[in-house]
């Protein structure tokens, strides 16, 4: 009577599953609790239970790779300083963890390399590397990962720009590479999902990356999985939304705010 009671728990406890499955990503770290793309905003992440956070990134001049969103400092750092043309040195004077609603809170950190955050990132967790820059910077990003001797699993690759994407599969085909798509620029439209399997399975990706405005459900998720692709979602800061995908059974969530939407889905009644 035991085991069966023990059983009849479980059961009742599976139900929940499809919203668990899905992963929290960090979205910049846990930006909403530190200072976007820097060291601490990754620690936090990890801290606070993601299982994997999300960073953006760019090359320098002098050939190194750093975490930045932004294809300046401007926003983040109080200085302009372009990236594409600016030293890893100058970049190093630039504190960018002192702007908004971090200004005087005591956050102190300048730009992070890549090989900096890949150091810090714990075993049995993954760190989702958005390329910002064109494919140049693919030959230091492949350096930068086998120095790393991170599994392929903990360091999967996104980015907007398709060609870049296709030719980060063709040289590190056992990284997990996904599209990151959005609406239309002009017509503010969402592409039909099924192009985008298309051309994600013309370039030999592994999955897509979809703005949470998607029109997400079982049906377009069990159509992306169909495809053998994986389907991850950004950025999601609602509850609502966040159930509402996790229950389509997306596989990942990417969120400014990790710990706390997790909270938040387990809370929700069960629809």
């Amino acid at each position: 009577m035991k085991n069966l009671a023990i059983i009849s728990i479980l059961t009742a406890l599976a139900g929940s599953l499809p919203v668990n499955a899905a992963i929290m990503i960090a979205h910049r770290g846990a930006s909403y609790d530190a200072p976007e793309n820097t060291i601490t905003s990754q620690k936090l992440a990890y801290a606070q239970g993601a299982e994997a956070t999300e960073c953006d990134i760019h090359l320098t001049r002098d050939g190194k790779i750093v975490l930045m969103h932004d294809y300046d400092t401007a926003r983040t750092g109080s200085v302009s300083n372009r990236i594409a043309v600016t030293d890893l040195a100058d970049l190093r004077k630039v504190d960018v963890a002192n702007w908004g609603k971090f200004k005087g809170k005591g956050f102190a950190e300048t730009v992070p390399l890549l090989e900096e955050t890949l150091a810090a990132l714990p075993k049995g967790k993954r760190l989702f590397i958005e390329i910002k820059a064109g494919p140049e910077i693919l030959p230091e990003l492949q350096r930068v990962l086998k120095k790393a001797r991170k599994k392929p699993v903990q360091t999967p690759l996104i980015g907007f720009n398709y060609d870049t994407v296709k030719q980060a599969k063709a040289l590190l085909p056992r990284l997990e590479v996904s599209w990151l798509v959005s609406s239309d620029s002009k017509t503010k439209q969402f592409p039909p999902v099924e192009q985008l399997i298309d051309k994600a399975k013309a370039a030999r990706l592994d999955g897509l990356d979809l703005n949470y405005g998607f029109p997400i459900d079982r049906e377009f998720v069990q159509k992306v999985h169909a495809a053998g692709l994986k389907l991850y979602t950004w950025t999601v800061n609602d509850p609502e939304v966040a159930r509402k995908q996790a229950e389509a059974g997306v596989d990942g969530i990417t969120t400014d705010r990790p710990q706390w939407l997790r909270e938040q889905i387990a809370f929700l009644p069960t629809k």
